[in-house]
């Protein structure tokens, strides 16, 4: 199995880049990793519907038919880190080659790709710009695997 995080994170910051790489590799110990920032063409903010739509498309282009697919989105199950764990190790489990992570772009994804999700986490009630979420998001999936591996990392 593979794991991918897909972003449309359009921000760059230097910390960003240095806490991706970091968990990037932290992450490779345990499973091939990688992360893939997917370029859509720019539109104006008052496109939100464009954009969403247009950006939505290109992530469902980047799927496949067999792929696990978790979208990070406000919208989805709160969860703690325990329980996260848990359907991480399903999808470990579970017959699929890829496991694909989804971060959507500043106006969300549309219905098709909440519908093409086979899990919705909610990172937090709060909203956050995509560089937050993206470490957020590495970092539990990280967390992830040292409870299922029962590293000492994540403190109960």
């Amino acid at each position: 199995m593979r794991f991918i995080l897909y972003n449309l994170a359009t921000a760059k910051e230097a910390w960003a880049d240095e806490v991706s790489e970091l968990y990037k590799k932290k992450i490779s110990f345990f499973i091939p990793f990688d992360i893939q920032s997917l370029k859509a063409r720019k539109s104006a903010r008052e496109d939100a519907d464009f954009k969403r739509n247009e950006e939505s498309e290109l992530i469902l282009k980047n799927i496949n038919p067999d792929d696990y697919v978790v979208l990070f989105d406000e919208r989805g199950s709160i969860l703690d880190s325990i329980q996260f764990s848990k359907k991480v190790e399903n999808i470990l489990g579970s017959s699929k080659k890829r496991a694909i992570f989804i971060i959507g772009g500043a106006f969300g994804v549309n219905e098709d790709v909440r519908k093409r999700a086979d899990l919705k986490v909610a990172l937090s009630p709060m909203v956050m710009n995509h560089l937050m979420a993206q470490a957020m998001s590495l970092e539990q999936i990280y967390r992830a695997f040292t409870i299922i591996k029962k590293i000492p990392y994540h403190n109960i």
